[in-house]
């Protein structure tokens, strides 16, 4: 996992919790760790393992904490690369986008990367459906990703989340339905 996903949520357990709280993730969480930089590649498990000793930490849901993090990186992707959002208006087309031409040209740079990936199966005229899949049980991650996109276009749908089969967090369905007008 490139290493702007661990300095990001270090960056957001420090803003949030302060910074005994993220020494005490890394001290804790990932004891063996020297430290993370942006350009560096690591093991997804020691993300996994600071998020776990964050929770112990705050008794925030790991789910939570990983949702969070996905909203927290959305904005961090905005801001970094403009570009990837210019031609997206809605989060449907930038779901597309994503798949369909930032993740070859993620894999032209580093062809070792992992993504997840993103297929569209049919669905009803109210709704629009993705189905996500990961070697990596990072749903939850992609859920505040979602949550965060759905804010940033500033639609209104709701998110449902189903999970499938195999490792929990790796493969599911996210349907966007448009709210109901109250």
């Amino acid at each position: 996992m490139k290493g702007v996903v661990f300095t990001e949520f270090l960056e957001l357990v420090e803003d949030k919790f302060g910074l005994q709280v993220a020494d005490t993730v890394i001290t804790k969480g990932c004891p063996f760790s020297r430290g993370y930089t942006s350009v560096g590649t690591y093991d997804y498990r020691e993300l996994l393992s600071m998020v776990g000793q964050l929770s112990s930490e705050t008794s925030a849901p790991t789910a939570t904490l990983v949702k969070t993090f996905g909203k927290h990186l959305f904005q961090t992707f905005l801001k970094s690369y403009p570009e990837a959002f210019l031609n997206a208006c809605s989060t449907e087309e930038l779901l597309h986008q994503v798949e369909d031409a930032i993740h070859i040209e993620v894999r032209k740079l580093y062809p070792d990367a992992e993504l997840p990936t993103f297929r569209f199966p049919p669905a009803s005229p109210n709704e629009f459906v993705v189905e996500y899949q990961s070697g990596r049980p990072f749903a939850d991650l992609a859920e505040g990703l979602l949550e965060a996109s759905i804010h940033h276009f500033g639609e209104s749908f709701v998110l449902e989340r189903t999970d499938l089969d195999g490792e929990p967090g790796t493969h599911c369905l996210f349907r966007f339905h448009h709210a109901e007008p109250t």
